[in-house]
């Protein structure tokens, strides 16, 4: 059984990476806000009871679980708006309505990127996705860890069992290696 302290320092100890998860998943800080919340919550509610040391899988399975929540939402949501967006009224006011007059997108976010922009994005991002699944596994480990997960090197090193060198070692050689695959193909970062 988790006492309060235990559950309070291990939400905080995962809150950064899980925003940063979040963030990366959804690419909206306000929404990986919502979402790294209501993850800590339902933690909190239905887990906080359970043993300090399944807290990180559980949270991680809830977390996962509010992304796809999210993701299914906005479908729905999209949706729903695309057929409303079909209706008109009769109000002669409304025949020179423009909804892009009304709702603009913020610039910089996705929802103001060019198909192309989209498309390129996601290439670039499947491109980089298959680069990191090419490196060995101890260094496309040391990689995740560090840069996705945003572990420091003493974290890192305990949970794959190395030395912090060792983790510093394969971060470097997988940075280059990452580096190098890109640039070969013309993808400067």
């Amino acid at each position: 059984m988790a006492t309060t302290k235990e559950l309070s320092n291990f939400l905080e100890g995962v809150e950064r990476r899980a925003f940063k998860h979040a963030v990366y998943m959804v690419r909206n800080e306000e929404s990986a806000l919502d979402i790294v919340q209501d993850a800590m919550i339902k933690l909190s509610e239905k887990y906080g009871d359970k043993p300090a040391d399944e807290l990180p899988l559980l949270f991680q399975r809830i977390l996962q679980n509010t992304i796809l929540d999210f993701f299914r939402r906005e479908k729905v949501r999209n949706n729903w708006v695309s057929l409303f967006s079909n209706i008109t009224t009769n109000n002669q006011d409304d025949d020179n309505f423009d909804i892009l007059e009304v709702h603009s997108a913020e610039e910089g976010s996705e929802a103001a990127e060019s198909t192309e922009q989209k498309l390129e994005r996601e290439q670039v991002l499947n491109i980089i996705d298959d680069a990191i699944k090419k490196l060995p596994t101890r260094q496309r480990e040391a990689f995740l860890m560090r840069y996705w997960e945003d572990m420091d090197v003493a974290e890192t090193a305990t949970a794959m069992g190395c030395s912090e060198g060792s983790v510093k070692t394969h971060c470097s050689r997988a940075t280059h290696a990452l580096a190098a695959s890109l640039k070969a193909i013309g993808i400067h970062l």
